[in-house]
């Protein structure tokens, strides 16, 4: 039977809560937008429309994904992320809102040299060259590369060849190509050579960081669907940062600048094991627009005069 749009809008909106999805009333419009391929601007002039069954038969499947718990990203394949329209799988982690606020923080130190209005000891550059460390989607790092004249150059890296192919497609389709390379590999690896590191301006990063005992108790969405090797830090969340800071100030630049997104509750572990290498300066911990602790930036000290 056909069914017109806003009856069928009805449908989806209680299926949806029924299956304990948050923002049933959104998701419900969105999968309709994402199958007729419209706005949302346009959906207010569509609610009287008759839809044949074949079209209601399509909306059913894909509200039968989205109650089964599968993120809404996945379903459309698409997550915007500083104004920019990603492509997202399940190869990749879907970018958050909170991490705009590491790139937003990331562009102010690479036009300004000063973070959050305060000074840092960073030389200013006419060109810089960044590293996105376990890039996943790309999101970070094709976003200063997009949006920020001062990077020239971004390396995109991920042990993930999943995410690398995402990554790839996302820098092709927001026209950054030229701007953007990929490496394959573990943290810091591709990058150290027996007498010479690769250098960058910035190593910037959204490394996993939940602990293994909390993975279990995510919102389904997140534990059944979002790729685990980008979620588990290990039993205490720490891993990666670990693995980044034994070779992060061998492959940073004079006065380069260390990026870390963390855990709510990882300011004073993720800060204490940056100070602990001795090398950086200016360790600083910030907070995301919610006030929850997001951010640790520090920049590598220079070389000690004898």
């Amino acid at each position: 039977m056909s069914l017109s749009v806003k009856e069928i809008l009805n449908i989806g909106l209680r299926q949806l809560s029924d299956s304990g999805v948050s923002d049933a009333a959104i998701d419900s419009k969105q999968l309709y937008c994402f199958l007729m391929g419209i706005t949302n601007a346009q959906l207010i002039l569509e609610y009287q429309k008759i839809l044949p069954d074949s079209l209601c038969d399509e909306y059913f499947k894909l509200l039968d994904r989205r109650a089964a718990g599968e993120p809404l990203q996945y379903i459309t394949g698409v997550q915007c992320f500083m104004g920019l329209d990603f492509d997202v799988d399940e190869n990749v982690l879907i970018p958050r809102q909170d991490t705009e606020t590491l790139v937003e923080d990331a562009m102010e130190v690479i036009r300004e040299s000063t973070l959050r209005g305060e000074s840092l000891p960073v030389k200013k550059r006419r060109d810089w060259d960044v590293l996105d460390l376990c890039c996943g989607s790309g999101a970070i790092g094709i976003s200063l590369a997009s949006l920020c004249p001062g990077v020239s150059k971004v390396v995109c890296s991920d042990i993930s060849k999943g995410a690398l192919a995402v990554a790839r497609r996302n820098a092709s389709k927001l026209g950054v190509s030229k701007k953007v390379d990929f490496e394959e590999g573990s943290l810091l690896k591709p990058f150290k050579r027996r007498f010479h590191s690769k250098k960058f301006d910035m190593i910037i990063s959204n490394p996993p960081y939940i602990k293994t005992s909390v993975i279990a108790t995510l919102q389904r969405e997140v534990r059944d669907h979002e790729p685990m090797q980008a979620l588990d830090g290990g039993a205490d969340g720490l891993d990666f940062y670990k693995g980044i800071l034994e070779d992060a100030a061998s492959c940073l630049a004079k006065n380069g600048v260390l990026m870390f997104e963390i855990g709510h509750d990882q300011r004073v572990s993720v800060a204490a094991l940056v100070e602990e290498t001795g090398q950086f300066t200016h360790v600083t911990t910030l907070q995301d627009l919610a006030g929850r602790d997001r951010i640790v930036c520090a920049v590598l000290a220079g070389k000690k005069k004898e």
